[in-house]
Formats: structure tokens, sequence, C-alpha cells
């Protein structure tokens, strides 16, 4: 009878425990989606981009706790030359995996390609001919679009509330370009997870 007595006891002790493991887990997921950390998406802006007047925007769905893909998007709002030439636009889609203790935080690494379009004079119009002094003539700009591959690498710090801040640094390589060998990858964004 002390057998089946001490074994009750300890079979209502080992599913109390379970219980309390599991409750424990739900009550800190419940928190965590609470303030921001179980959201599985961002949305960021790159501060630095939009200072030099090419604002950048960030989506990424975070697929895991550590890794996540995403598409950032930069469109040129002046006619000066940003990066040494006249970007119109720079969209990135990236993949990063993240090496930090919490969901998609700390620091990262980032593969990614690039849709680079920018604007180059043309003067190819004016190489074989010869103008009187004084006249008057046009160099027309022609758009081009290529591709690249690059990489980044960075840090992702994330508050309680939701919102986040993050740095990263890195370049891209251009293929089939004659004047632009490399396109920019780098920034100070802040942004917001739900």
């Amino acid at each position: 009878m002390k057998r089946y007595f001490l074994f009750a006891i300890f079979m209502v002790n080992f599913t109390t425990a379970f219980a309390q493991t599991d409750s424990l887990s739900k009550s800190i997921k419940a928190k965590s989606d609470a303030i921001g950390h179980g959201g599985n998406n961002e949305i960021r802006i790159n501060l630095l981009y939009t200072v030099i007047g090419i604002p950048e925007v960030t989506y990424e769905r975070l697929l895991e706790d550590n890794m996540g893909v995403g598409i950032s998007v930069a469109v040129r709002l002046t006619d000066e030359n940003v990066f040494g030439s006249r970007f119109n636009y720079i969209i990135t889609p990236h993949y990063r995996l993240y090496f930090g203790s919490k969901k998609a935080n700390g620091f990262f690494i980032e593969g990614n390609a690039g849709v680079v379009s920018y604007k180059e004079s043309d003067y190819s119009s004016l190489a074989y001919t010869s103008y009187p002094p004084n006249f008057d003539y046009s160099v027309f700009d022609k758009n081009y679009t290529k591709l690249g591959l690059g990489v980044a690498g960075g840090a992702k710090f994330l508050t309680r509330n939701g919102f986040l801040g993050e740095a990263y640094l890195g370049l891209g390589r251009v293929f089939g370009s004659q004047s632009i060998d490399v396109y920019p990858r780098f920034g100070l964004s802040i942004g917001k997870r739900f």
C-alpha cells in the first residue's frame, strides 16, 4: 500500500512539473509575442541612405529564429551623383543568418542580389563629328539596368516593445557594366517588428 501511495505521489509531482514547464513556456511565448519578439515581419527605413538622397525601405520575413529573407528598395530623389554615379534605383533581395541568442537578433551575415538601374551620359553621337565653334550640342542620358551579387554583415538590436535598430556594411559586384563595378550595401536603419 505504501508503494502505491508513493508511486501516486511521484506521478502527481512528475505531471505537475511537466505542466508547470509547459505553462511556463506558454507564458514566455505570450510575453514574447506581446513585446514584439514573436512577430515574423519587419519593416525598416535606412536613415543613412535617406540623408544622402536615395531613401531605402526594407521588408523582411523571418523564416526561423535564426534566418530571414527580405527585399530592400532604394530610389534616387535628386539628380546628383550618389555613390559616384547617378543611380535610379537599387532593388536588393537578401537572405540573412542571425547568430544572437534571441529571435533574429544580434550579429548577422547576409547574401544578396542586386538589380541596379543607373543613368549614364551617351557621348557616342559626338565621337566622330566636328562642330563649328559655339555650336550648342546636347548629350543624352541612357538608362541601364544590371544585375549583381553581394555580401554584408552587421548587427540588429531589438527593444522590448518591438522597435529595432540595425547597422550593416557590405558591397555587391555589378556584372556586365562598363562604368559601375560595385553597388553599396550599408546602413543605419530603424524599424518595427510585427
